[in-house]
């Protein structure tokens, strides 16, 4: 009974932790790249080559193939063994193996086998890009709940100064320092930072419901985020130079290695297709034998009476009769002979080379290169427009997070300045130099300021680590 008791609450250790888990942003990218549905598709287009592969390296190994038949025949059919024409029924069986070999086909194999580990490298680069784009996404809704988590905390941290105003207001109001309209606007701004804490409420509620929905996490009510010990750190790349950063973008991007890749894959394509103005050359052999269960019929010499004489003409001079001595030959039907008898009996071998050299197919071939060749410029085209966006989204990227770090310490500027304004009109307020409205506005003032300065941190910590993934850092390896 006692183990009973303590394994329950043990369980119910366990589900209350599983219900308060906070999520890290680490574990939310490892979540999202193990369950994503996209980054899954990637996975099955990279397994997806592996096939391809194989096919291209198959073409390299002989082609094997063995068939057999049963029939069987009644009426007038011809004896597979004896080839002779039979009413009768019977019971046939054949059986071949066939094999045969490229010896050459214009390159084609071997560059078949090349594409193919280029498109193997081409989807590794599609999934490498899928998996910074899920956590740059996952990264995005990440600070966006910290976020509004942190205007939350201000919101509820400021109208517990409001509430103690009211309750201070509410003294001098009765004692008769102030009048009741202070009062009433105290209570007023109380209530419309209730209204804007229920906004931040719902706001933090879609935000990790949207965070939960891409990390397909159907357990919306329970789902929370970790939202303390994410800060700035610059590892360095706010003060790099953009020329830097853009050459290492252009190295480690996978955009620009999958434009690459598509480039190699075109020149394969074009060998390939050229490869059909080459000759062809292959080797076969061929083995086939086949048995039958019909009766023949045999000639055979009569043991009692092995000759007979015969009259073949007549002496035309004398007609003295001509005679002549043959062998007294005897029909007889004789069974099949057994199964594995006739299989090597009734065997045969077939073996040779066969050339195929094309001459005139419709300009089938000649077709084909052309469409080649132009796929070729086009993804060559296609490399460079690549290198010209990601050349233009580095550099707004680089300006993004100058302008964000700016626009950060600003805001922290403005905060220092607006706290010391609304501690200056606390003061006044307090002692009646100032009503109750000038105060309002000063910490209305004051809080807009601590939830732009928020809005502001997040905004340049995404931003600085997108400038670090452009700079080669694995998305996992991002550091908040």
């Amino acid at each position: 009974m006692k183990k009973s008791i303590i394994i329950a609450l043990l369980l119910c250790g366990v589900l209350v932790n599983a219900q308060n888990k906070k999520w890290t942003l680490i574990e939310c990218v490892e979540h999202a790249l193990q369950n994503n549905i996209s980054v899954k598709q990637s996975e099955l287009d990279l397994e997806a080559t592996e096939a391809d592969k194989l096919s291209a390296i198959g073409n390299f190994l002989p082609s094997f193939s063995a068939g057999a038949g049963v029939s069987e025949n009644t009426g007038l059919s011809f004896n597979p063994v004896t080839n002779n024409a039979q009413t009768t029924t019977f019971l046939s069986v054949t059986g071949r193996i066939n094999v045969g070999y490229t010896l050459f086909d214009g390159l084609r194999n071997f560059r078949t086998l090349q594409r193919a580990e280029i498109s193997k490298l081409a989807s590794q680069y599609r999934l490498d890009k899928m998996k910074d784009d899920i956590s740059l996404f996952v990264a995005n809704g990440y600070l966006q709940a910290i976020l509004n988590k942190a205007n939350l905390k201000v919101l509820k941290s400021q109208n517990e100064v409001t509430k103690e105003q009211i309750q201070r207001t509410q003294e001098l109001v009765d004692a008769g320092s102030l009048p009741r309209g202070d009062l009433l606007e105290i209570q007023a701004t109380d209530a419309s930072e209730q209204q804007a804490i229920i906004n931040a409420e719902n706001n933090l509620r879609i935000s990790l419901i949207s965070l939960a929905q891409l990390l397909l996490i159907k357990d919306y009510e329970n789902f929370d985020v970790q939202d303390e010990g994410y800060d700035i750190i610059d590892g360095g790349i706010a003060d790099k130079d953009i020329s830097e950063i853009l050459a290492q973008a252009k190295e480690s991007r996978s955009e620009i290695k999958i434009a690459e890749e598509n480039v190699s894959l075109a020149v394969k394509d074009l060998q390939i297709s050229r490869s059909s103005y080459y000759p062809s050359l292959s080797a076969f052999f061929g083995y086939d034998t086949r048995y039958t269960n019909a009766t023949s019929f045999i000639q055979e010499l009569d043991a009692a009476n092995p000759s007979t004489t015969e009259q073949i003409g007549v002496v035309q001079s004398t007609g003295e009769p001509v005679v002549g001595q043959f062998p007294n030959l005897l029909t007889r039907e004789v069974g099949a002979d057994p199964f594995t008898q006739q299989l090597w009996e009734n065997d045969g071998i077939s073996y040779g080379v066969q050339l195929n050299i094309p001459i005139f197919n419709g300009f089938a071939t000649r077709s084909n290169v052309m469409r080649s060749k132009v796929n070729l410029e086009r993804t060559k085209y296609q490399l460079e427009q690549a290198e010209l966006d990601l050349e233009s989204t580095v550099y707004q990227a680089y300006v993004d997070a100058k302008g964000s770090l700016k626009s950060y310490e600003a805001a922290m500027k403005a905060v220092e300045s607006q706290e010391l304004a609304y501690d200056y009109a606390k003061e006044r307020y307090d002692v009646g130099l100032t009503n109750a409205f000038d105060f309002s506005q000063s910490k209305l003032r004051y809080d807009n300021s601590k939830i732009e300065l928020n809005r502001a941190k997040y905004d340049y910590i995404f931003k600085l680590k997108v400038l670090e993934l452009y700079f080669g850092i694995p998305a996992t390896e991002l550091k908040f």
